[in-house]
């Protein structure tokens, strides 16, 4: 009995390893997330394969891993793959592999593409240090709360993303980071389409707001500047002051401070109206 999490390609079916034909062709039960594509890509790869195989995916994910650990435990040799790339990364997976591991079950990697380093990779980022924190949350009150953690964050980003809400992620990821975080789009990789764009969150967001954005989508942005963190109100409040004593309005000054900093506008404001209320 063994349970396998097998590494699929992210289009291109010549990334396919020999460990991953190999462990179609040995597998008793595969279970995929589309069964259909899985079939494209075994005959793309011209594997034939005897295994039975079975859909795995979000919806299904608690029942199927129950019934795939019964048959594990009856001796089955279990093959999980997702559409692309590795499972259990934004795909199904995970629960069954942990408790397959609970369990005692013999499990095994058979290691190959990644979407995540890949587009690390490409994005001509930092590569020493990075974070992937997965697709951010749908609605935008969420999402800015998500990236407001993650203002400081000094580690090269990865996020998924669906194509038809790009545009938004990146419209409150300015808002957040600020307009000059330098960042990537790596759309369709390895595919016939692939396309990579870099550039601040300005014209990242720009070129989501003029272009049609198809395909899958992995972000990338830079990390925050070292010490970042250590900004503290009284320094925005401070800078927000030399600007106005240098006759700029108060709305010109915060946005300049905003810029400065690469802030959200609205994190100045809230530290220059606090200080306000302490100021008898």
């Amino acid at each position: 009995m063994s349970l396998i999490l097998a590494a699929t390609p992210l289009g291109n079916p010549g990334d396919a390893s020999a460990r991953l034909k190999q462990g179609i062709q040995a597998a008793t039960i595969i279970a995929a997330e589309d069964s259909r594509r899985f079939h494209r890509l075994c005959a793309d790869i011209e594997i034939v394969f005897t295994a039975r195989v079975i859909s795995f995916f979000e919806g299904n994910e608690e029942e199927r891993t129950r019934e795939l650990l019964e048959e594990l435990s009856a001796g089955a040799t279990v093959l999980v793959v997702s559409d692309a790339g590795m499972p259990t990364i934004s795909d199904p997976g995970f629960r069954l592999m942990r408790d397959a591991i609970k369990a005692g079950v013999d499990v095994q990697v058979i290691p190959g593409p990644s979407a995540v380093t890949m587009a690390v990779a490409l994005s001509g980022l930092p590569t020493d240090r990075f974070t992937f924190e997965g697709f951010p949350p749908r609605s935008g009150g969420a999402r800015l709360a998500t990236f407001e953690k993650l203002r400081f964050e000094e580690r090269t980003m990865v996020f998924f993303e669906a194509p038809h809400r790009l545009g938004d992620s990146l419209e409150d990821a300015e808002s957040v980071f600020g307009p000059d975080r330098k960042g990537a789009i790596c759309r369709e990789m390895t595919k016939r389409y692939e396309e990579t764009i870099r550039g601040t969150l300005s014209e990242l967001s720009h070129w989501a707001d003029t272009h049609e954005v198809l395909g899958e989508i992995t972000l990338v942005l830079a990390g925050a500047d070292k010490d970042s963190a250590v900004l503290t109100a009284g320094d925005m409040v401070a800078r927000v002051r030399e600007f106005e004593a240098a006759g700029m309005d108060r709305k010109g000054a915060i946005a300049s401070v905003a810029a400065e900093f690469g802030i959200a506008k609205r994190l100045v404001y809230a530290a220059v109206v606090d200080a306000n209320k302490m100021t008898p």
